[in-house]
């Protein structure tokens, strides 16, 4: 008898993949009393749920993302006082360092109300270490922080003592209704998630050609924190305005893209987003930028990490940073934010396909448990 004949497990729900979209899923339908197998070909999760910011970007969504984000939100603080990992909700900083910024965040103030509150310069300064040219600013309070090293591993941990049983180090190959064939054997079920991020093409590639899913590779550093000193919220600026779908009903918003065309063209031909988090031992995670190919070109530019680092030692008002790691992040693309789809009876694929994974997940993944189970 083969390893593909004998039969591994069995459940109502098998999920593949153990990043925070499949955990997300194991989590909804293990809240709704179904067992559940979660199927993960490496010994624990390595891809972009571990490769983030660790940033819950709650308010600077839009439409259903926004939605699935205010979600996710509760299903967050729950999970961190259950799993005990930890959790910040001290919100953004968006820093503006040009007027045409100023008035993108007054007018996302009117649209939000209470879910943005609107700085000066000395606000954003007593709450952040920034360089002189920042003018103003605005805090968004929902949002949220945990360290992605570790809370992805907690979530898992968590959800094993509750009964989900999981297969690490097992490759699924086939998946059919009722069955997926793994490295280990045949796993039935009777519903499956396939929450394989970037690789929906490894399993369904005429799906991930006809959603045009692309891979999004990017580069990210720690660093250590130049200032020695405690920031409590997300770092966003004005590069961030133009890659969150929140700031997009914002009039200005044209003032300051057509800003960046005139003097910095550079950063948005590399898809930057100037940003960082500070993880609990004090070192900075900063970034990053974005490429989008269907298969990721292996070499890395390093006049990428130099410019990451130097625009992130301007907007802190240093002269230069000390890496401590650098990593290449990878996550899936597609011109929709999300996508769900059955290719076969009693099968979903599910993707975050806009890089915005931990923000939504744990809000998207009840909406497609009550479709699946119905």
């Amino acid at each position: 008898m083969t390893s593909l004949a004998r039969s591994l497990d069995s459940a109502d729900v098998v999920v593949i993949g153990a990043g925070i979209v499949g955990l997300a899923h194991a989590y909804a339908a293990a809240e709704r009393g179904l067992s559940v197998v979660v199927l993960e070909r490496d010994e624990w999760a390595t891809g972009a749920s571990v490769r983030n910011f660790g940033h819950g970007c709650v308010t600077a969504q839009d439409g259903p993302a926004l939605g699935y984000a205010l979600s996710a939100r509760e299903h967050w603080l729950r999970l961190a006082k259950d799993a005990g990992f930890w959790l910040g909700e001290s919100g953004t900083v968006v820093v503006a360092r040009a007027d045409d910024e100023c008035a993108v965040l007054s007018e996302f103030a009117e649209l939000r109300g209470g879910q943005v509150r609107l700085l000066d310069a000395a606000g954003v300064a007593s709450r952040v270490p920034v360089g002189e040219d920042v003018v103003g600013g605005a805090v968004l309070p929902l949002d949220l922080r945990v360290d992605p090293r570790e809370a992805v591993h907690a979530i898992a941990r968590l959800l094993a003592e509750r009964g989900v049983r999981f297969h690490w180090g097992t490759t699924a190959h086939v998946v059919e209704p009722g069955e997926v064939a793994t490295s280990r054997g045949r796993v039935r079920a009777g519903h499956v998630v396939v929450a394989v991020g970037h690789d929906i093409d490894r399993h369904f590639p005429e799906l991930a050609q006809r959603k045009a899913v692309q891979r999004c590779s990017l580069r990210m550093l720690r660093v250590a924190d130049p200032h020695g000193r405690e920031i409590e919220h997300a770092v966003l600026t004005g590069l961030s305005m133009l890659r969150y779908a929140g700031f997009e009903a914002c009039p200005s918003l044209a003032d300051v893209r057509a800003r960046f065309e005139a003097e910095q063209p550079d950063l948005l031909a590399i898809g930057m987003n100037l940003m960082l988090t500070q993880l609990p031992g004090g070192d900075l995670t900063i970034g990053d930028t974005h490429s989008y190919q269907r298969t990721v070109n292996p070499y890395r530019r390093e006049e990428l990490d130099e410019r990451v680092l130097a625009e992130t030692a301007r907007l802190l008002g240093v002269g230069a940073l000390t890496v401590r790691e650098r990593w290449r992040g990878v996550y899936a693309s597609a011109p929709e934010p999300f996508l769900v789809e059955t290719p076969a009876e009693g099968v979903r694929v599910v993707a975050v396909t806009s890089g915005i994974g931990m923000t939504t997940a744990l809000g998207l993944a009840p909406t497609v448990l009550d479709d699946l189970v119905s």
